[in-house]
């Protein structure tokens, strides 16, 4: 009575955990071990939908906010340059507010002179005034690297010079500036205006006298004829 009892608790042990039991039939037992085998493959399977799932949505999610860096960074280079071109169109529109804030003082000594010389009626302080002034510009053209080309007494340069003019002349070399009509500036390596120059030459040279009709030439002897 008690072996009986045992079999028959093994065989509901058996079923339950879904083994075949001594008395199950063969084709019994096959279908509990595929459905066991199925099993764990569907959830495999479903794991893997879900990964793939998750993965797309991240790649999406990454794709969106890559995008959006893309846009931003775009937005910003196109400011930066609207910026850029801004100062720069400025910068070429008042750039020669810097010499004019140089050059105007002198324009107002220049005025002054020009009152002191109307009421005095002197002349010397007149001609003191517009040297000061003419000082007072160069300076103020030094500042901005605007300097004078020397000329009087330099070897001609037809970079630096534009000659209107030569001179014969045995005080100076050939080629050499000997007058400067129109003083030449430069900013820094580049010429604004050569300065205009007269330049010297060499002396013509005179034609030897010729002999007088009937006068023996020179090197030659009528002697003995």
């Amino acid at each position: 009575m008690a072996d009986q009892h045992e079999t028959e608790q093994n065989k509901a042990g058996s079923a339950k955990n879904g083994n075949a039991g001594p008395n199950d039939s063969p084709s019994e037992t096959a279908g509990k071990a595929s459905s066991e085998s199925a099993a764990p493959a569907a959830n495999a399977e479903q794991n893997a939908k879900l990964s793939l799932r998750e993965q797309l949505e991240a790649a999406r999610a990454e794709r969106d906010a890559n995008y959006n860096l893309y846009l931003r960074s775009q937005a910003e280079l196109q400011n930066y340059r609207k910026r850029v071109q801004k100062e720069a169109d400025e910068m070429r529109l008042y750039q020669a507010v810097p010499l004019a804030r140089d050059l105007l003082p002198a324009l107002d000594n220049l005025d002054r002179a020009l009152a002191v010389a109307e009421s005095s009626k002197n002349v010397d302080e007149l001609l003191q005034g517009v040297r000061m002034v003419v000082k007072q510009i160069e300076a103020a053209l030094g500042r901005h690297q605007i300097v004078a080309i020397a000329a009087a007494g330099k070897p001609f340069d037809p970079n630096l010079h534009q000659a209107v003019q030569q001179v014969p002349t045995s005080e100076h070399p050939p080629m050499t500036v000997v007058q400067e009509v129109e003083r030449g500036f430069t900013l820094k390596d580049r010429v604004v205006r050569p300065a205009t120059v007269v330049v010297a030459q060499a002396p013509a040279q005179s034609a030897p006298a010729q002999a007088a009709p009937g006068e023996p030439k020179a090197g030659f002897s009528t002697e003995g004829k």
